[in-house]
């Protein structure tokens, strides 16, 4: 009698995802993989297995669960067993940067009706804002991050990470005075204790703030420092995000070749990490740039290898931002049709972005339908960009009031165009303030 052979059960799901799996739970530890090695198991190793390129035996998942604070279910497969007490905060965490917020909810929930304490209390607090702001649900994100703060006022100091996402809503919100107060609170701390890994972490994101605020001299001073140091450290997103920065103010202030550069420089320190999603991040800005730079072509190619890790990611936000994009290098390419089913696509998602990034956005994609003699719509669109962009006024301002100026002209309401150039004059004067005032300063 033949016998039945049975099916082997495998313990794990897929070598690529549980690698994922495993990265992002030992990042969102806050360990290195050395620090996740022990005798049997190298740094090396675990490298390969985050890479794919090898399957660690159940033991070896069981001792990764145990030194991490999870369950070997989320290593292996990704699930959780929700009838299971104590939800830990990592798997809520890993959840959220695995784009799985529906779990992180449930995680963070689970957390919250078993929490003994204000400090765990406030933990799951910090857990459902980083959720809303992933979402984009900003008031809600900033709400729940401000109670965390409240219910225990160590947590700044004790998490970074929690620090940064507080950071991050103020300043997505537009709330800049209060986002630059907890970057260079949390910087100053790091230099204070000698935290290098920190101090590149909080002046990279002071001067995203300051640049985004058209402080271009007080953006620089945060990145010169932070530079130099990011040599110093193993983090090879840190170092990236240092060079990010650095492109961000250069493109701010229409320098598009040295911002392509350092750009260039991030996404090669990315793509030998493995940083899947902010490989895709860095595609992304560097295709901008080019586009800034009328390299529609690369801009394209460069979007496309994009894609798919941000669409993946699950974050609305990053989605709208890569459409606005393909959406520009399709119009300099003359594709039309494509062009214009982008930038309808792109102009309904630009409500998830913060104001400032969606005034962005729109005055983005207005340029597209503009370029496709689309006046109406063009028009439109510049005018919800500009009334976002207001709400900071800066020289993306100004360029938006420009732009609409010209439009209106071409029309011939000449009329309307002069009014829109006076408002433009003011808010001119309005953005360059601050520049005088530093330049006073350092002179």
């Amino acid at each position: 009698m033949t016998q039945r052979r049975r099916e082997k059960v495998k313990y794990y799901d897929d070598p690529v995802a549980l690698g994922r799996r495993l990265r992002e739970t030992r990042e969102a530890a806050g360990l290195s993989q050395r620090e996740l090695s022990f005798p049997g198991c190298t740094a090396a190793y675990i490298s390969r297995i985050e890479k794919g390129e090898r399957v660690p035996s159940l033991q070896l998942i069981r001792e990764f669960a145990a030194r991490l604070g999870v369950s070997e279910q989320l290593i292996s497969h990704g699930t959780h067993d929700r009838l299971e007490p104590g939800a830990t905060f990592v798997e809520a965490h890993v959840a959220v940067r695995m784009g799985e917020l529906d779990l992180a909810r449930d995680l963070a929930n689970a957390a919250l009706d078993t929490a003994r304490s204000n400090a765990e209390r406030a933990r799951a607090s910090a857990v459902f804002g980083e959720i809303d702001l992933t979402a984009g649900d900003l008031p809600e994100a900033l709400d729940a991050l401000e109670r965390a703060h409240m219910l225990d006022p160590s947590l700044e100091e004790a998490d970074p990470q929690f620090a940064e996402q507080l950071g991050r809503a103020y300043a997505r919100l537009l709330e800049y005075a209060s986002a630059i107060a907890v970057f260079a609170r949390n910087r100053d701390r790091a230099v204070e204790n000698g935290d290098v890994v920190n101090e590149v972490r909080f002046a990279s994101l002071l001067a995203n703030a300051y640049s985004d605020t058209a402080n271009f001299p007080a953006a620089e001073a945060a990145l010169a420092r932070a530079i130099d140091l990011s040599a110093q450290i193993d983090d090879p997103f840190e170092r990236a995000k240092t060079l990010w920065a650095q492109s961000r103010l250069l493109a701010l202030q229409n320098d598009p070749a040295a911002a392509a550069r350092y750009a260039e420089r991030a996404l090669e320190i990315l793509e030998v990490s493995d940083h899947t999603f902010h490989v895709g991040l860095a595609h992304r800005l560097l295709a901008h740039i080019e586009l800034d730079r009328g390299n529609a072509e690369r801009a394209l190619r460069l979007l496309e290898e994009a894609e798919p890790a941000i669409l993946r990611s699950g974050r609305r936000t990053d989605a709208a931002t890569l459409r606005v994009e393909q959406a520009r290098a399709l119009a300099q390419l003359g594709e039309r049709e494509r062009a214009a089913a982008t930038a309808t696509e792109a102009a309904g998602l630009l409500h998830e972005l913060s104001p400032l990034d969606a005034g962005r956005g729109y005055v983005l994609i207005a340029d597209v339908y503009a370029s496709l003699g689309n006046e109406e719509r063009a028009l439109e669109l510049y005018e919800l960009g500009i009334e976002r962009l207001e709400r900071v006024p800066s020289r993306s301002t100004v360029e938006a009031y420009a732009k609409l100026a010209d439009l209106l002209e071409r029309r011939g309401e000449k009329d309307a165009a002069l009014q829109v150039l006076k408002r433009a004059m003011a808010l001119q004067r309005q953005a360059e303030r601050p520049l005088a005032e530093h330049e006073a300063e350092a002179g």
